[in-house]
């Protein structure tokens, strides 16, 4: 049996990591500016969280959902009093993609409505809801287009505005900032707007938090840097620092209904050891400050960079874009293969940084040294 080959692949096979930072096979360190896509939170093996998996696993890996599981109750606990949303209720599952689609359900059955909003060049997952919200074509099958969902321009208030005074919109999906979308940012004054039509108009406000959120940006989530309050909140990726793991924390208004939602991995054990873990380390490592503080300073480095070939440099916080004048590929292989840094992409020519939030201020200068060499030394070639 070979693998299904649905991933172009880098000849570079990981094997060890710490910190911000991985080595392949071969023995070769690299600075991890990627983070596994965004999914890295606390840096790659901390002691603590290693010590909190293997403990936990060697007690009770797995039981259902059809038992206590006391883990659960304290990580809502924990996570509210984090991110100031204590008065939330959270349903635990396996990914983003299952966080989207069961906030989408929800919204759904509260309201009985069937239309969604979403922005253009959002990416909220792969599932049959999730995907019908993404606008990517390529990945969405015949039998997801339904027809339900209207794509609108980021920051267009009025264009919003006009679809939810109709009255028959279930729900708004919305990263604050777009990671696939190429590193979009929404504005207070839209995302304001957007947050008071919805309350008009009896429609669900959902924020996919799941690459922007968990500190990603400076704050815990990065709706809170625009002062709004949605209904629903989607989490995943730094979640768990590498476990599967997602969640939905639901506002008060919402009634739980036996057998409405359900899941069978989701909130095992192992999976909120590794959250409350990753807990402990945020906290007690003030990660979140670090982020907003490291991502401040390597914003500004990258804006002082004088080179023609960076169009803009967009960010909050450690989820940084670099526009270029031209596709990406050369720039993040010689990232990759010279200069031996990691580093993501968004659509065709943005480079996409997503790094640990244990980032240091040195790490930050040592790749604005290779991302500086390589851009002067390949000016011909670019």
């Amino acid at each position: 049996m070979t693998l299904f080959d649905v991933y172009p692949l880098f000849p570079i096979n990981i094997v060890r990591g710490r910190g911000c930072r991985v080595w392949d096979d071969q023995g070769t360190e690299y600075l991890d500016l990627y983070g596994g896509h965004a999914v890295i939170s606390i840096g790659h093996a901390h002691p603590h969280y290693v010590e909190a998996v293997s403990r936990q696993v060697g007690q009770l890996g797995f039981y259902s959902n059809s038992v206590v599981n006391t883990l659960q109750r304290q990580l809502a606990e924990r996570l509210g009093k984090a991110c100031g949303y204590d008065d939330y209720s959270l349903f635990l599952i396996n990914s983003g993609a299952e966080a989207n689609e069961n906030a989408l359900k929800l919204a759904s059955f509260t309201n009985g409505r069937t239309r969604v909003l979403s922005a253009a060049k959002a990416f909220h997952g792969r599932t049959s809801l999730a995907v019908e919200v993404t606008n990517n074509p390529k990945i969405i099958a015949p039998i997801n287009a339904n027809g339900h969902v209207t794509y609108l321009p980021l920051n267009d208030l009025a264009a919003w505005e006009a679809e939810l005074d109709k009255g028959d919109v279930c729900a708004v999906i919305l990263e604050c900032i777009q990671g696939v979308g190429g590193i979009q940012l929404a504005t207070k004054e839209f995302a304001q707007g957007l947050a008071e039509a919805c309350r008009r108009n009896g429609t669900v406000l959902i924020a996919d938090e799941i690459q922007c959120g968990y500190g990603r940006s400076g704050r815990f989530f990065a709706h809170q840097w625009l002062d709004i309050r949605p209904d629903i909140i989607t989490v995943a990726k730094g979640i768990a620092n590498g476990f599967p793991m997602g969640a939905v924390l639901i506002a008060p208004q919402f009634e739980a209904v036996y057998g409405r939602l359900g899941t069978t991995f989701g909130g095992n054990h192992l999976a909120c050891a590794a959250a409350l873990a990753v807990l402990d380390v945020m906290e007690g490592e003030g990660l979140v400050d670090n982020a907003r503080r490291v991502g401040d300073h390597l914003l500004g480095r990258l804006r002082e960079l004088h080179t023609p070939h960076i169009v803009e440099v967009r960010g909050r916080g450690l989820m940084i874009g670099i526009e270029l004048d031209q596709p990406y590929k050369e720039v993040r292989q010689r990232l990759l293969f010279d200069e031996h840094v990691f580093t993501g992409c968004a659509g065709t020519n943005v480079l996409r940084l997503l790094p640990p939030l244990c980032l240091t201020t040195a790490e930050a200068d040592e790749f604005m040294e290779k991302l500086t060499k390589v851009m002067a030394g390949g000016e011909r070639a670019l």
